[in-house]
């Protein structure tokens, strides 16, 4: 008696979706500081912190699109070659990241759409939440649809900067974090629907992702608002122009195309 056999699973190949998602992550960020750099509202007269910030972070988005580039052209030995450097880098960005913000906060420079506290507070959750996610990516680097979804995740927690860049974060005031973090969301919002259009469900990773960055946004109200959050302001700005500035009052509007941080 014949055996009748189960049709093959079809292999349905997301490396083409990966990649366009990664490039759409680095065009919100090119447009965002861009359109701050055109409205003059960013400038190269900066303390060499920010241009040292800058260099890590804009090279991260392009070692990070070059590498979902690699995995899409099927380099993926190279890819593979290269993830260790991107861990590395990553622990580089915690530094990076947590010294501007703290020097930010120090100067009394803090955007004033956001409270003093809370641009504190965010930045340095954002950046951990970023590294944890990535590494949490590279232990399940043989386990490739977790990579890139927990990676895809990672990137999401700093996209940040760019889309309070690009929205207009002063009309949204007292919100204006959470519209920021909704835009931010979209990406792994896109990559949930993906899935369910391509594979009929989402994978699991893209739950845990979206799970740990609300965990993060949450966290960082729940900081500001306790007394944690006063105390590491008044650590951070000890002895500095920062202690002059209320940590939970909103600063003055800017006048028009004035620098922000």
């Amino acid at each position: 008696m014949a055996t009748i056999m189960p049709p093959r699973a079809v292999i349905r190949d997301d490396r083409r979706f990966f990649f366009a998602l990664a490039v759409a992550m680095a065009v919100v960020n090119v447009i965002g500081f861009g359109l701050q750099f055109a409205t003059g509202r960013s400038t190269f007269a900066a303390p060499p912190l920010v241009h040292v910030h800058a260099l890590v972070f804009v090279g991260w988005i392009g070692f990070f699109v070059f590498q979902t580039w690699l995995v899409a052209n099927n380099r993926v030995s190279r890819h593979r070659r290269l993830g260790w450097l991107g861990a590395g880098w990553a622990a580089v960005m915690i530094l990076i990241g947590i010294a501007m913000t703290v020097s930010v906060v120090r100067a009394g420079r803090a955007p004033f759409f956001f409270l003093p506290s809370y641009f504190l507070v965010m930045n340095i959750l954002a950046v951990l939440t970023f590294t944890g996610l990535l590494w949490w990516g590279v232990a399940r680097r043989r386990q490739t649809e977790w990579h890139r979804r927990l990676v895809m995740s990672a990137m999401t927690a700093i996209m940040g900067p760019a889309f309070g860049r690009l929205l207009p974060a002063p009309l949204m005031m007292p919100f204006t974090a959470w519209g920021i973090f909704a835009g931010m969301m979209l990406f792994p919002l896109a990559g949930m629907i993906h899935d369910v259009r391509r594979h009929g469900r989402v994978h699991p990773a893209w739950w845990y992702g979206v799970a740990i960055l609300i965990g993060m946004q949450v966290t960082i109200d729940l900081i500001v608002l306790s007394p944690i959050g006063a105390g590491l302001y008044a650590i951070v700005t000890a002895g500095a122009p920062g202690a002059q500035v209320d940590p939970f009052a909103y600063g003055p509007f800017p006048p028009p195309f004035a620098p922000v941080p």
